[in-house]
């Protein structure tokens, strides 16, 4: 069990997140390990107050972390120990500050108590409700189980006797489960007030049909209807997230009735409550002493059975509180499927909403338990496109250098991860893409973030960071008249500064999917590390180049303690789609830091009998050109055979190249419609290798109105990877995927908004290649 020191000393990198510029104060808001772990894998949390200790009247054997527990959940005890705000607390801490004098926290004592800590004078304090839902808030929990809502006093209307928990519920986002408010509070008054602060108020029905009653606590009915009904914890879990998604900041309140075998009837509640109510009035119980007073006599006159109802009601709600977080957080990791039907809605455009990650945790959801059918490892961007636009375009369509050039600026969301997600979620959205990235706690992260979600893709393996190394990734292209790319400066280092291969290698291994794209933007060491999780789960790995430089990164240098690439049967890299440039950037590569001297490398190599005779050259002339032959591409590819043994490189006007080992029972082998296109065959008697495949695929489309070339090659291989995914073979994808790029080439965004279009073609690939 932690110590008090050591919890106080616990600090969440989501506290007081919206003010972005409090430096050493940062850690004012302490969360524990276990709960800011949960928050970071999309588990569910529960948070929970401590005046229920502190200040009730139950004893300390309710164990609702417990009933949390056991539903499932994480439970986030909340108080304030020692001056200091806590998410988290342990059983041990809630009892320290039982014993020491603790406070009632609400939401205007918090800063008086932590300022005071923070001056040495360390007082403790039982939250509220309200005082609970500020600093559960701050940290990212959207769950609170608690027993029954403050409320509108009666005679308020004159008193102005109203719970704090109201306003705050007005104000605050949150969804708390209680069995409603105290049955002497004036109920109906109670409603309305909800009702003028925005908060959704909704009865759970337990299977009664039509209209129910909102709760009065120790009875399941009150005599006043409940606005809403909910019938499910899914339910109750979509709106959550649509209250969140819609960035509507107003509370929610869930009233869980009383268990029935538990409850006081009605009529008989009514009776003690009214004589509780009359003596309160008569003996002068106002203000702060009412309530305890009111809560006394009832004990008295129900001769004590409302203390094992208020138990019951209480371990209910907390019961529900779990499983409505459980089932918010599969909706999240999309474990809960939503029914997608025609509807009038349908033929309205999504639009990207501001409020959903204003407020999030600094670590986004960023692993979730649902398998994925495509992970992609990467970089995601705001993108700058700047078009040179200047009057001589007719004779020169190159800017101008050393000296400003007048341009079209267009910003987007781009990054090579994002664009290769997008493609195949956009292509094939049902099979189950996951974008694993990284965002800064600015306002580009939010920007990415809303984007994301507003295409409808799973965000929930993107982390959000904070500090200087913590800044979200940027994109400048500059372009000529034509589109074509001039040069480009990226802003990349969150990607190589933030290493954490233990909690990514841990997504892969939850999500398992069939394959795994990782780009280059990464270091050399956590590119190593994806290829070693995406192996340890059995995916198969693509390799995305990103860039000339970024491309050696994949052979960079033999390190004694370095696990050494795989090779041809057992590859380490399945597929990689690199340009001419990038090509022969990674073979420079692999051969300066000798890994085409690795003998194994020699092994493969010479299974494929070609080098050493007569004719290659002539052979790689005919399968692909002169040109291409004098520059080098078809053998730069053939020699990385053995460490990449499916390698497409893209040509631009000239197409696409694909260069592959076939395997000893390749079906190409045999089929006389292949023939042309198999470069060399291995001895009959070689165990693996069977031969090597070299195609050249035409361009699909001359494109002479090309919009944007950015994000093109990334929707190339974006809608490959969702064919292979779906069981198709590369060389009856390639086609699809060139139409999508000359999509992408004629689109200003860079993923073409009409990629769906070719869902159809592309599921008809992948079973063709299927039926052979």
């Amino acid at each position: 069990m932690r110590s008090l020191q050591s919890s106080a000393s616990l600090s969440t990198s989501a506290s007081f997140r919206s003010s972005g510029q409090l430096g050493g104060l940062r850690s004012i808001l302490k969360v524990s390990e276990e709960v800011t772990d949960a928050l970071a894998t999309n588990k569910p949390v529960v948070a929970l107050e401590t005046t229920i200790y502190t200040h009730g009247a139950l004893g300390d054997d309710l164990d609702l972390e417990g009933v949390v527990r056991r539903n499932g959940g994480v439970p986030a005890v909340v108080g304030i120990l020692e001056g200091v705000p806590i998410v988290g607390l342990t059983p041990a801490e809630v009892a320290h500050m039982v014993e020491n004098s603790p406070r009632k926290v609400s939401r205007r004592d918090i800063a008086y108590l932590a300022g005071m800590g923070m001056t040495g004078q360390r007082i403790n304090g039982g939250t509220t409700i309200a005082g609970t839902t500020v600093l559960a808030r701050l940290a990212g929990i959207r769950v609170f189980g608690t027993g029954g809502l403050g409320g509108v006093h009666r005679g308020g209307h004159d008193t102005m006797d109203i719970s704090a928990d109201l306003t705050e519920l007005g104000r605050t986002r949150m969804a708390v489960i209680s069995s409603g408010c105290k049955g002497f509070l004036d109920i109906p008054r109670t409603l309305e007030y909800l009702e003028t602060q925005g908060v959704l108020v909704s009865t759970f029905a337990d299977g009664r049909k039509g209209g129910v009653d909102f709760p009065a606590f120790w009875a399941r009915d009150s005599g006043t209807r409940s606005p809403s009904v909910v019938q499910t914890e899914e339910e109750a879990a979509a709106m959550i997230l649509a209250q969140e998604s819609l960035g509507i900041e107003s509370g929610m309140l869930f009233a869980n009735p009383i268990p029935e075998e538990a409850s006081i009837p009605r009529q008989e509640m009514d009776a003690i409550i009214e004589q509780a109510v009359s003596e309160s009035l008569t003996q002068g119980a106002h203000g702060s002493l009412n309530t305890p007073f009111i809560l006394g006599r009832i004990r008295e006159l129900s001769d004590g059975r409302s203390v094992p109802a208020n138990v019951a009601l209480v371990r209910s709600n907390v019961e529900r509180a779990a499983k409505i977080a459980v089932a918010t957080t599969k909706f999240i990791a999309g474990d809960i499927e939503i029914p997608r039907k025609e509807s009038p809605a349908s033929k309205h455009v999504s639009v990207p909403v501001s409020g959903l990650s204003t407020e999030k945790p600094v670590i986004v959801q960023d692993k979730a338990s649902k398998e994925a059918g495509v992970i992609v490892a990467g970089s995601v961007a705001v993108d700058l496109s700047c078009n040179y636009a200047g009057p001589d375009t007719s004779t020169n369509v190159s800017p101008h250098l050393h000296t400003s050039n007048p341009a079209q600026i267009s910003q987007s969301i781009g990054g090579v991860g994002r664009n290769v997600a997008l493609a195949a979620h956009k292509v094939v959205g049902d099979m189950g893409v996951r974008l694993c990235s990284m965002v800064g706690n600015d306002v580009a992260g939010t920007t990415v973030l809303n984007s994301l979600e507003s295409a409808g893709m799973d965000t929930s393996c993107i982390r959000r960071l904070e500090g200087a190394s913590g800044r979200t990734a940027q994109y400048v292209a500059v372009n000529d008249a034509s589109r074509n790319l001039v040069m480009a400066m990226a802003d990349m280092d969150i990607f190589t500064t933030n290493s954490d291969p233990a909690h990514w290698a841990s997504v892969v291994a939850s999500s398992k999917p069939k394959w795994l794209v990782i780009d280059a933007n990464w270091s050399e060491s956590d590119i190593r590390s994806w290829i070693k999780a995406g192996k340890q789960n059995r995916a198969a790995v693509a390799f995305e180049p990103v860039s000339n430089a970024k491309s050696a990164r994949l052979f960079g240098p033999i390190r004694g303690h370095q696990e050494p690439l795989g090779v041809f049967p057992a590859p380490s890299v399945d597929l990689a789609t690199p340009n001419r440039h990038e090509l022969a950037a990674m073979h420079a590569a692999a051969t300066q830091h000798e890994h085409l001297a690795d003998p194994r490398w020699f092994e493969v190599v010479d299974a494929f009998a070609m080098f050493g005779g007569s004719g290659v050259r002539e052979r790689f002339v005919r399968l692909t050109s002169k040109a291409m032959t004098d520059a080098g591409v078809p053998q730069q590819a053939v020699q990385l055979l053995p460490y990449i043994p499916t390698l497409l490189t893209k040509l631009g006007d000239q197409g696409a190249l694909l260069v592959e080992i076939m395997g000893r029972n390749d079906p190409r082998l045999r089929d006389a419609a292949h023939e042309p296109f198999i470069l060399s065959r291995a001895p009959v008697d070689h165990p693996t290798v069977g031969g090597v495949y070299m195609r050249l695929f035409p361009v699909a489309q001359e494109v002479p109105d090309v919009v944007s070339v950015n994000g093109v090659g990334d929707t190339f291989l974006g809608v490959l990877v969702a064919g292979l995914a779906r069981g198709g073979k590369l060389v009856d994808l390639v086609d699809v995927a060139q139409k999508a790029a000359v999509l992408t080439l004629r689109s200003s965004e860079s993923v073409s908004e009409d990629l769906g279009t070719l869902e159809r073609e592309l599921v008809a690939a992948a079973a063709a290649s299927q039926s052979y």
